[in-house]
Parts: C-alpha cells; structure tokens; sequence
C-alpha cells in the first residue's frame, strides 16, 4: 500500500492558517496517498485533520515590544518544533508566511537533510532584499503569490513559482455561497476589522469606534457596525475593549468569522493592514486601511522599509493608492470618520474607487492558487514526494 506522507505544516497566523488548510486539501486531492499533517496553526487547519501543537491564538505576534514579552515562550516553542521536526522525520517541511519564525525553522530543517518549501514570499522587495541569497540556501522551492516575485529569484538557484494569490479563490467562493444573514440595522453598512492579533485590537478598536460614533452622528443615527472577530477569544478580547470604551456608535454588533461576507454586503470598511486589506479590495468595499504600532515599532519599521510608498497591499499592487492609508498619528476618529464618509456619501467618489478596486482584482490571477502551488510542490522532482510505497 501506498506510504503515508508527512508534512510538518507550520503557519503562525489566521490568514496563513486558512491558505495551509486550503493547501492541504488540495494537497490530499492529487497526492494518490494518505498524509499526514502536523505543526502549528489555528482553526482552519485544525479542522482539515492537522494535528496541532502550537495554536495561533498563541503565537499571532507582532511587534517588537509583544515579541519581547513573550521571548521566552516563542524560544520554547522554536525548541520544541526542532525537536519534533528530528524526531517525526517528515519528508516536507512546509511554512506558510509568517517568516520571522517559520524561515528560522526552515534553516534548520534544511541543515538538517530535511526538504523545505515555502509558501507566501517575505516581502523581500519591501525589506531589505540582501536576504533574496539566505532564502535560496534555506529552502528549495519558494511559492509565491503575486506575480512579480520570482524575477527577484532569477539570479540563485532556488526556484521560484509564482501559484496566484489564494485570496482570489476565497473571494470567489464567498461570492458563490447564498447571501450570509448578518446583523445589519441601518441604512450605511460600515464593516470594521480591527486586526487579528490581541495588540492590534487593544491598540487600533478604540480608535475605530470613536470614528464610528462620529460618522453615526454625522449620518443622522443611521449606521449599522459589525466586527467580524477571527476566533472566539478575539471576539471576547474585542467585547471586552468597546465595553471600556469612552465613545461607540450605538448599532454594534459582533460576530464570529464571516470576514468576506460582512466587507461584501458592508457599504464601506475601516480595515487594520493585513490580509484583510487584500480581501476588502477583493470583495469590492471600499475601504480605509488604519493602522497603529508602538512608536519603536513604527520607527525600526519606516528605517527597515525604504522605496515603498505605500503599506497596503492592494495599493501595492496597483501602484497607486486604490484605498487611503491612515498610519500613526495620523489615524485619528474624525480623519477615519471624514474618510468613510466620502465612501457614503459621495457618489463620484465611491464610482472611481469601485474602478480602482476591480482593476487591481485583474492583478492578481484568475484563480485556483491552491491547486497550482499543491502541483507545484508535488510535481518539483528535488523534492522527491511522488513515490514511496510500504
């Protein structure tokens, strides 16, 4: 009979725990053998059969100030995952995104005879690009997800494959799926996502409801909010923040997950940097990206980015802001209340950015991501995963 095949999948946050849990289907579907998963990851590649031994409720960290409070752990863990990767002996050792850790323990599975693949590119074009040369030594094939990343590989010998951005298939399954029923109980649909990260929403949800309860005031008491929270304990920590909160509009809701859904039916969004920011473009809402770090953070950050105009993803890909950036101090309520009342308010405005936003969506590849990098990493013959009987 056909051997089993071991992954160790490692993904450190929502978004990568849901592209793995998309890969590891697809992986199942061509594979022509059972496979076996095991890493860290959250509820999406839990509930496709990975056996977990870290959970991204845990280990979402950003920021320089978080990760030092939490060293001794992440240390631990590091140890911990070296360990398992020695003692299970996978035949692939698969990472998705979530670099800071993942590429570290990909060097030392690489070092160790291990095969490495992965999948999502560091944005090496945005920090500093003398680590193009330490990837290609630590890994042996790199999945990337937009289209101008492996011209940066051309020159090493690691290869390179652009699959398409996995987000694109999401977006289209939600679009397939019957309308979701949400709270909804005003005339303005404003979505907010305030991060997927415990930091992010003590630090960003405050600002988002003073803005939501000045634009309620502004449109007449009319606005309806949902914050769809990425696992139960950030909807508990999100509850949490607006109880104590000096200002909020008085239409609040939260929910659990339906991300897509809600920016799809919602008017317009206030979106924290991230993924979301992608599928907000993708789900055409119009949208203002926010986002606030320590002042440390923010500083070690604008001296390590250099060339890059702009944060948001989308606006990164179009080569323009398609949707307006309001970063530090200069995420203020009333700017973010301003904002989102153009979206509402002015028709020319909210035509032009629907423009920007599809042309941006013609980017990004027409679909099946999952499938091409699962293909990819079946079908690269150094990898060797095609055979193996017992």
């Amino acid at each position: 009979m056909n051997k089993p095949l071991k992954i160790l999948l490692c993904a450190g946050e929502v978004s990568g725990d849901m592209h793995a849990a998309a890969l590891m289907r697809a992986l199942r579907a061509v594979a022509g053998r059972p496979i076996l998963f095991r890493g860290f990851g959250g509820d999406a590649m839990r509930a496709e059969g990975a056996e977990l031994l870290y959970h991204t409720d845990r280990i979402a960290i950003i920021g320089i100030t978080p990760v030092l409070l939490n060293l001794p752990f992440l240390l631990g863990m590091m140890r911990r995952m070296k360990r398992e990767i020695l003692a299970w002996q996978p035949d692939l050792v698969l990472t998705v995104d979530y670099p800071g850790m993942n590429l570290r323990l990909a060097r030392f599975a690489h070092d160790h005879g291990f095969k490495t693949v992965h999948y999502i590119c560091p944005q090496v074009w945005a920090w500093h690009r003398s680590r193009i040369p330490k990837l290609a030594r630590m890994l042996d094939l790199l999945l990337c997800i937009l289209p101008f990343e492996p011209a940066l590989f051309r020159q090493t010998p690691l290869a390179a494959r652009f699959t398409g951005h996995p987000l694109v298939d999401r977006a289209a399954e939600t679009r397939a799926e019957p309308p979701a029923a949400l709270p909804w109980n005003g005339a303005h649909r404003i979505a907010l996502l305030p991060g997927s990260r415990a930091g992010e929403i003590t630090r960003i949800l405050p600002r988002l409801l003073a803005a939501a309860a000045l634009l309620d005031a502004r449109l007449g008491g009319d606005c309806s909010f949902i914050i769809p929270a990425p696992t139960p304990a950030m909807r508990a920590l999100g509850e949490a923040v607006a109880a104590r909160a000096r200002t909020r509009p008085t239409r609040l809701a939260f929910i659990d997950g339906q991300a897509r859904h809600v920016m799809l039916q919602a008017h317009a969004a206030a979106v924290a940097s991230g993924t979301a920011t992608l599928e907000a473009c993708l789900m055409r809402c119009p949208t203002v990206l926010v986002y606030t770090a320590s002042r440390i953070t923010y500083w070690i950050a604008r001296w390590l980015v250099k060339g890059i105009r702009h944060l948001g993803l989308a606006n990164i890909i179009a080569g323009r802001e398609v949707m307006p950036e309001l970063l530090q101090d200069a995420f203020t309520p009333q700017r973010l209340a301003d904002q989102l009342h153009r979206y509402l308010a002015d028709a020319g405005v909210r035509a032009r950015t629907l423009a920007a936003l599809d042309a941006t969506i013609a980017l990004l590849g027409d679909g099946e991501a999952s499938a091409r990098a699962a293909d990819a990493i079946l079908r690269t013959p150094n990898l060797k995963l095609s055979g193996g009987t017992d």
